[in-house]
């Protein structure tokens, strides 16, 4: 039996975090939500862990996982939320948003279904929406985006549209005036999303590894920097789901470290990390295709 005993690094921590430890966390979050965590992210994971234990009151990381997992004191949430990374940006991978434009414009069918199934702290599904406004020249255009994420924390972010100038720097003055509000007085150095823009997107929570409340069929998918946190075989049963609730002329957009041209049995390639359903599959399925439905998402609420 071998025994954990911690390093002379580790003692001098401020709460006991053993490899053994580590391992747990990892197979929680895995077990949970699908994320692969590398064997490399010890020392984020304790950084991040670590404020749960501040403020939950805990002195050892091992009390603290053996009430997680024991379901004691709701803490799942918020364990979930420390551990998933919103890393995003208005017109982030740019080259997407053109593309997405002029296949919208195409789509024959209405309304249109876009799913941003990684919505963070909503910069991308509000993107999303500037990018079709722009298409349309309207403020009303024939578009629903429905936004998810795990992340509870970052979804009430998404929700609020109030993000600070540093946020939004980088974007155009016209797409600034266009698309937000600045703030006066107590909202000093904020900009808010227009209403009408926000008005195009129904946020909520949810988790891949889930039951998903979402039926399409979609127009578009964006699941952009997701993959890259989910090992082969995970990967593998999330685009399996992914492929019937697809338009079969829909577009999948992936992230630009992320490929699916080892998946050429669901999907093949349309560009620059821009793929759509495979031949084969649309042979393969052709009683699905024609056979699906728009169903009213009622599993999904607006926060």
């Amino acid at each position: 039996m071998k025994i954990d005993t911690p390093n002379k690094q580790e003692l001098q921590r401020e709460f006991l975090f053993t490899n053994d430890d580590f391992d747990t966390v990892r197979k929680l979050i895995y077990g949970y939500a699908g994320i692969n965590l590398s064997s490399t992210k010890k020392d984020m994971v304790y950084s991040r862990l670590g404020r749960r234990l501040r403020a939950t009151g805990y002195k050892k990381f091992s009390d603290y996982i053996l009430a997680l997992d024991n379901g004691k004191g709701g803490e799942w949430e918020s364990f979930v939320n420390a551990l998933t990374t919103n890393l995003t940006s208005f017109f982030r991978e740019a080259h997407h948003f053109p593309v997405l434009a002029a296949h919208i414009k195409q789509c024959k069918q209405r309304p249109i279904q876009i799913w941003c199934n990684a919505a963070s702290t909503g910069e991308e599904p509000y993107t999303i929406a500037m990018t079709l406004v722009d298409a349309f020249d309207s403020f009303t255009p024939p578009v629903r985006i429905i936004a998810t994420d795990i992340d509870t924390q970052a979804l009430q972010k998404a929700s609020s549209g109030v993000y600070t100038l540093e946020q939004v720097e980088k974007l155009p003055k016209e797409t600034l005036q266009r698309f937000f509000l600045k703030g006066r007085g107590k909202q000093q150095g904020q900009v808010k999303i227009r209403d009408e823009l926000r008005a195009l997107i129904s946020f909520s929570q949810l988790n891949l590894q889930d039951a998903w409340p979402v039926t399409g069929p979609f127009d578009a998918i964006f699941c952009r920097n997701v993959m890259i946190y989910f090992d082969k075989a995970t990967q593998h049963k999330i685009l399996q789901k992914f492929a019937p609730i697809m338009q079969p002329d829909a577009l999948l957009f992936a992230g630009h470290s992320e490929s699916l041209l080892d998946l050429t049995d669901l999907f093949k390639s349309r560009g620059k990390t821009v793929y759509s359903l495979s031949d084969k599959y649309l042979q393969n399925n052709v009683h699905l295709q024609n056979n699906v439905h728009l169903k009213t998402n009622a599993g999904l609420t607006s926060k």
